[in-house]
């Protein structure tokens, strides 16, 4: 396990899976420029390195996940600004194909809730609380949430939500179908944690194939679906661990993965 540590983030290395942290408590875990510009340069690190295969996102403390962009910032004249890959690093980075997972604790509003709606899985503790507030300050969820919420909740319960800008709790995102789990507080990080290492457990490629299909064939119709072609699927064909899966179950052992 090794530690980095940045200005407004913090990140970390459990074996295959890589945790950022976002690392600022006093505001509620607000994310100005700053830290945005952060975050892209740890996901876009963390997309590189081979030896790294799911990722967690979470939040300081138990208050808050994120409370979105730092509207005091913003509002003092700080320069609002977001890198290529979106807000938080994550809500454009539309080519990754590693699993990211969500450790939504406390707070996810405004960009924070957009983070974690671009995120693969969502876990949530129970005292989460999501929503898209911008239309009460005069903003749109335009980092994705306006787009990315009908998706995964169906339009008519989006709209409720986006049109007014009401916050829900962490049952309601279960029952959306957005958080996976819904764990105590104490519990949500060694939940993620456990989550990321199962799917690490698998093979990598496969991984990544399975995300770059399932997501490349939604809103297709299921024949163009079945019949789209996908470079990682040609990947894992083509990969030592597609021999190596069989014959680790042949052999009734566990397998020893390469990525490759």
């Amino acid at each position: 396990m090794s530690t980095k540590k940045y200005e407004f983030i913090h990140t970390e290395v459990r074996g295959k899976v890589f945790i950022v942290t976002i690392a600022r408590p006093a505001v509620m875990n607000a994310i100005h420029p700053p830290a945005s510009m952060e975050m892209a340069a740890a996901w876009d690190g963390f997309e590189a390195d081979p030896d790294l295969w799911v990722g967690i996102v979470t939040g300081e403390g138990e208050r808050a996940f994120s409370a979105g962009n730092d509207l005091k910032y913003q509002a003092a004249g700080g320069e609002f600004t977001s890198p290529p890959s979106g807000f938080g690093g994550l809500t454009n980075r539309l080519g990754c194909n590693k699993p990211i997972i969500a450790a939504v604790n406390g707070v996810a509003l405004g960009g924070g809730f957009e983070i974690a709606l671009a995120a693969d899985i969502i876990v949530a503790s129970e005292n989460a609380r999501f929503g898209l507030p911008e239309p009460r300050v005069g903003l749109a969820a335009l980092a994705g949430g306006v787009h990315r919420l009908p998706r995964q909740i169906g339009v008519k319960n989006a709209m409720a939500l986006l049109l007014t800008g009401r916050h829900f709790d962490a049952r309601d995102a279960y029952r959306f179908g957005l958080a996976a789990e819904v764990v105590p507080a104490a519990e949500l990080l060694p939940k993620a944690i456990a989550l990321a290492e199962e799917i690490a457990a698998c093979a990598p490629l496969s991984v990544r194939a399975t995300k770059e299909a399932a997501l490349g064939g939604l809103g297709r119709p299921l024949e163009e679906a079945l019949s789209m072609q996908f470079e990682g699927l040609r990947k894992m064909f083509h990969s030592e661990d597609f021999i190596e899966g069989p014959r680790a179950f042949a052999e009734k052992r566990k397998p020893n993965w390469k990525g490759r």
